[in-house]
């Protein structure tokens, strides 16, 4: 398998960290296992200063790690690391990148004193790096900054694909608000390879050695077990492993919340908040939370009891979807890509949604109300955007009606800028509701 060096918007963010802060703080890259983090770091300590020192503390040795233990001499500390991975660092020049820094607790908590060393500069890696007993009983150092990595949005994984002018050509008919016309059907196409392939380089790496879907499903089953183990090693009872993999479930049955005692039967309060704690810290996920007053500020009236639940990648949505095969047939890949799964895939387009707000820096909100005693309205997501709202609802197919929009416009009249339906076919604009094409959600 040939070996890629994606070209991944973090990088940006990580100079800018080096240029406004030289040195006085180090950077956390926090995100889910297997997004890319180690790989954009070390490129970028390679292509930034004159030298760098990888310290991988999965592959570590007790001596390496022990290092952190006593910070009196980092005289010594230095040297030793230096002659063991034969670099020479340069004050000012270099950088020590501590990978899997949860894995090595002291040495996350010796950033305080590294940084006011002053000599280099650290850059930091973690997963699952905010769960409680990978920082029970140090100090979090204060000199931190932090910055989340995702899974390739659709930007990047055109990137991959080596086509730098889709995006940027989309954002001008969004600007223009002009249809794709002749060209809506292939740019539609594209986007559902990438909520088949995903995000996730190791999926999107097969996908461009192979172009063959059923090994791109399995190298996404890898990453899916990986996760299964890394729950394991919390919660060795497997009840979070259970919560994740429901998920693509929960969000078929069009429910307007997930129901974790659905998954695990009833258990207390308590436990059930660490499990989802720890759930949300591993990054592999996003959380919607209903909000029960939908207006600006909506963190502050979040249903902490009410919320919904997305894979962050939605490559991986749609293998955990199909989890009951022992491989995705590439008779469904080819399905979903021609849009012709006879199953309702709306579910999917309510994930994928999910994850491009979120890489876009919006929080996620929701909001429910009464349509009779049995059924709900519901307005699928709500972006605060200046002292206004913009009200959105998911349709993969019946996008004629949109009666959960029209109620909540109406209830809410004065607080709206905007109202859109994303949907699948092309821009269009229906009285005051812009009906916008899933490939342009990353401009809402």
């Amino acid at each position: 398998m040939a070996k890629r060096i994606f070209k991944r918007k973090i990088y940006s963010q990580i100079l800018q960290w080096k240029e406004e802060n030289d040195g006085s703080s180090a950077l956390l890259v926090e995100g889910a296992r297997r997004v890319g983090k180690s790989t954009i770091v070390e490129e970028f300590a390679r292509q930034e200063y004159e030298s760098y020192i990888l310290i991988d503390f999965n592959k570590a040795s007790k001596a390496i790690k022990s290092l952190f233990d006593d910070l009196m001499d980092l005289d010594y500390i230095f040297l030793v690391l230096q002659q063991t991975y034969k670099k020479t660092l340069s004050p000012r020049k270099s950088v020590i990148i501590f990978d899997e820094v949860q894995k090595c607790p002291m040495a996350r908590q010796a950033i305080k004193y590294l940084v006011q060393d002053g000599r280099y500069d650290y850059i930091e890696t973690g997963s699952l790096i905010s769960i409680k007993k990978n920082t029970d009983g140090i100090t979090i150092p204060s000199e931190e900054d932090r910055v989340q990595m995702l899974p390739m949005d659709y930007e990047e994984f055109r990137w991959a694909l080596s086509d730098e002018s889709t995006v940027p050509m989309l954002r001008k008919f969004w600007e223009m608000k002009k249809p794709l016309g002749p060209a809506h059907r292939n740019t539609q196409r594209d986007l559902r390879l990438y909520m088949l392939v995903g995000g996730m380089p190791q999926a999107v790496n097969t996908y461009l050695d192979t172009n063959n879907l059923k090994k791109v499903d399995a190298a996404k089953r890898k990453i899916i077990k990986l996760y299964a183990d890394d729950f394991r090693k919390i919660d060795p009872t497997g009840r979070i492993t259970r919560l994740f993999l429901s998920i693509p479930g929960q969000i078929s049955n069009n429910e307007s919340r997930y129901q974790p005692t659905t998954v695990l039967g009833n258990i207390d309060n308590e436990k059930m908040s660490e499990l989802l704690t720890n759930l949300e810290d591993s990054k592999t996920v996003n959380f919607a939370y209903h909000s029960n007053d939908p207006n600006v500020g909506m963190e502050l009236t979040k249903d902490d009891k009410r919320f919904k639940l997305f894979v962050a990648d939605t490559g991986l949505f749609v293998t955990m979807a199909f989890w009951d095969k022992r491989y995705t047939e590439n008779v469904i890949y080819e399905k979903l890509l021609s849009d012709k799964l006879s199953a309702n895939i709306g579910y999917v387009y309510e994930n994928l949604i999910a994850q491009i707000l979120t890489a876009s820096g919006n929080k996620l909100f929701y909001y429910t109300w009464p349509k009779d005693e049995k059924h709900n309205y519901e307005i699928d997501f709500l972006l605060s955007r200046g002292a206004k709202i913009d009200p959105i609802e998911v349709k993969a197919s019946g996008y004629k009606t949109h009666v959960s929009l029209d109620d909540f416009c109406s209830m809410f009249s004065s607080r709206i800028r905007n109202r859109y339906l994303v949907y699948t076919k092309d821009l269009n604009k229906e009285d005051q509701i812009v009906l916008v094409p899933v490939y342009m959600t990353p401009f809402l």
